[in-house]
């Protein structure tokens, strides 16, 4: 037996380092994202990662060496993008001991949540958070083909006020814990930006206003001042990054976009001068309007507080609201789930959500793809075009006719590496 599986691990390691190399992959059809065409009968050659050539079945003949495969009741779409995660904490996990979790230990846990959010179809994802650089260390093993994972862009600490809703408000006051951080003043918040990338950050997070999740903050109160996150866009444009901002609150998301942020996260409390500033400077926004029924039907059995299950309850309507007048206005909008919040790997369980309050499906695959890679400025992933990284997935039917296909992936291609199939 021990001899089978290492032949077995043998022929999947080479099948895999073939697929990287040349493929040709032919399927019923796949989703022009960009124009919302199907287009049928497709055949992709896929070399060195990226499409090389977009053609019909039978226009094109396998090079030699090229491993052929074909999807024949398979529609193709290119691989998911989610802007929200957090890889190093699970939903199912005791909330408050989860709290406690060594750095080794959420880096296990990044390890083991990037491989289910690369098999549930999402290719590329944002960590907005993560303690001791845990998911900048798991991005890197990925980029070392050491483990498998999507392609992770980490924000290292998210950036806090002094007690605001990314700091550790939960430990005893005789313990002096604060997480890696707070930053109180402009001066103080650039240099956590430049600490945050001198230890490999690919994009920025600041926390604009209180959180659901956290201990004694408000999830309406604006935190850092407008100067502060000012310094914040500032120097993360000025080392070429993308920012986001965590803010529910209507007067924290305003000051983050007149700032200069590049995307607000989870939006609860828009009102008509939020939108319309949102419109003026080309904000994006990221809404995670699904964690909320996991969290109120399952947050009291995973031992969340029930002063975070209140906020949850306050935001829950108000958020969802938002989301539909944001749609309406025509706000540039991406896929942001919070996945932590509710189990990884469940992440595309948003797009019928995001259906349900206002977009079309198209609108909602367009946020999970070219909108998300408008975002972080990747002009080669998001679509299935020539040129473009071989970042492929496969699911059963038209999404544009069931959105809900898209929670059960049946092939994942990652820079022309077969994952799943």
């Amino acid at each position: 037996m021990k001899l089978k599986y290492m032949l077995f691990s043998l022929a999947l390691a080479s099948m895999s380092t073939a697929y990287a190399q040349t493929t040709l992959l032919s399927a019923k059809a796949y989703l022009d994202v960009k124009s919302g065409k199907l287009i049928d009968n497709p055949t992709l050659l896929i070399e060195n990662k990226k499409i090389v050539r977009v053609s019909t079945q039978g226009q094109l003949r396998p090079p030699k060496g090229a491993i052929v495969i074909n999807l024949p009741n398979k529609i193709l779409l290119p691989g998911l993008m989610d802007m929200h995660v957090h890889l190093t904490t699970d939903a199912t996990d005791n909330f408050l001991a989860s709290r406690n979790y060594s750095i080794p230990r959420q880096t296990v846990k990044a390890v083991k949540n990037a491989k289910i959010t690369l098999l549930a179809g999402f290719t590329t994802v944002r960590n907005l958070g993560a303690a001791g650089y845990s998911v900048i260390a798991t991005r890197d093993g990925i980029n070392a083909n050491e483990i498998p994972g999507p392609r992770i862009f980490s924000a290292g600490h998210a950036i806090s006020i002094t007690g605001g809703h990314c700091d550790d408000n939960f430990s005893a006051p005789e313990k002096k814990l604060r997480s890696g951080g707070v930053a109180d003043g402009p001066w103080a918040v650039r240099a956590k930006v430049r600490e945050n990338i001198k230890y490999g950050a690919n994009t920025i997070k600041v926390c604009a206003t209180g959180g659901v999740f956290s201990k004694g903050t408000k999830v309406g109160v604006q935190q850092f001042s407008e100067q502060e996150l000012k310094a914040a866009a500032d120097e993360a444009h000025l080392r070429g990054l993308v920012i986001a901002a965590h803010a529910h609150g209507t007067s924290g998301i305003k000051a983050a976009i007149r700032a200069g942020i590049d995307s607000i996260e989870h939006c609860s409390f828009m009102d008509k001068e939020a939108i319309q500033l949102a419109l003026k400077h080309g904000t994006f926004l990221s809404c995670d309007i699904y964690n909320t029924e996991y969290t109120l039907a399952f947050g009291e059995a995973n031992g969340v507080p029930q002063e975070n299950i209140n906020k949850e309850k306050l935001v829950s309507k108000a958020q969802r609201d938002s989301f539909t007048k944001a749609v309406n206005a025509g706000l540039k909008m991406v896929f942001g789930s919070d996945a932590a919040i509710y189990p990884h790997g469940d992440n595309a369980k948003q797009f019928s959500r995001m259906v349900k309050f206002g977009m079309t499906p198209l609108q909602a695959i367009q946020s999970s793809t070219i909108n998300s890679a408008d975002l972080l400025k990747l002009d080669n992933v998001g679509q299935i075009k020539a040129g473009f990284m071989a970042d492929i997935i496969a699911v059963d039917e038209n999404p544009l006719k069931n959105i809900s296909t898209l929670e059960q992936v049946r092939f994942v291609m990652k820079e022309g590496t077969v994952f799943k199939q």
